[in-house]
C-alpha cells in the first residue's frame, strides 16, 4: 500500500510503499512512548526502504536512544535512528540499519486513510508507565517483552497482504 506522510507543520513529507500498513501494535517501552506516543504507546508500521521519498530533508532531526548495558554498568548509544520535524518536534519514522531494507513509519505521522486492525497486540508492557491502561478487548494478545510474530508475519495470519506485496517480495 502506498503511504503518503507529514509532520505536523509540514514542513517534512514522504512516501513509502508499505506491506505492512495496519495499524495493530502498541509499543509501550519506554522509548516509543517518549518519542511517539500520544497515549502512553506507538504504532509503527512496516514498509520498505528503497521506496522512502522525503522533502523537506533540511528539517530532520535524528535522535539515537542511550540504553542501558546488559550488565547494568553503563550505557549505550542505540543503533536505531528515530526521525522527527526539528521545526514541530513530529515523530515520523525509526530505520535500524541492523534491518536496511526497513522503515518502520508511525502510524501517526501518516496522512494516507490505513485499514482498520482486526485486533490489537500489546507489546512491552513490563515496561508500561504505571499510569497507562491498556485498553482493547480482553483477548487481546499481550507481551511482556516483543512478540515472537513479527509485522510481515501478523499480517500473513490476518489476510492483509495483497498479491502485489507478496510478489514484491516485501517483509518484516
Amino acid at each position: 500500500m502506498h503511504l503518503e506522510g507529514s509532520c505536523h507543520c509540514r514542513k517534512v513529507r514522504f512516501s513509502v510503499d508499505a506491506a505492512e500498513p495496519t495499524p495493530f501494535m502498541r509499543c509501550y517501552c519506554s522509548i516509543c512512548r517518549k518519542t511517539a506516543g500520544a497515549g502512553g504507546y506507538a504504532i509503527n508500521l512496516g514498509a520498505a526502504t528503497q521506496s522512502m521519498k522525503v522533502t523537506g530533508k533540511r528539517y530532520l532531526g535524528i535522535y539515537q536512544a542511550r540504553l542501558q548495558d546488559d550488565d547494568g554498568a553503563g550505557t549505550h548509544v542505540s543503533d536505531a535512528r528515530r526521525y522527527f520535524c526539528s521545526r514541530c518536534g513530529s515523530a515520523l519514522w525509526v530505520w535500524d540499519p541492523r534491518w536496511p531494507e526497513l522503515v518502520h513509519p508511525h502510524a501517526g505521522a501518516i496522512d494516507t486513510p490505513l485499514p482498520a486492525a482486526p485486533e490489537n497486540v500489546h507489546m512491552m508492557l513490563g515496561s508500561k508507565a504505571s499510569w497507562v491502561k491498556v485498553e482493547g478487548d480482553a483477548e487481546d494478545p499481550r507481551f511482556d517483552e516483543g512478540p515472537s510474530m513479527s509485522l510481515a508475519e501478523w499480517h500473513d495470519a490476518h489476510g492483509l497482504r495483497s498479491p502485489a506485496d507478496e510478489e514484491s517480495g516485501q517483509n518484516s
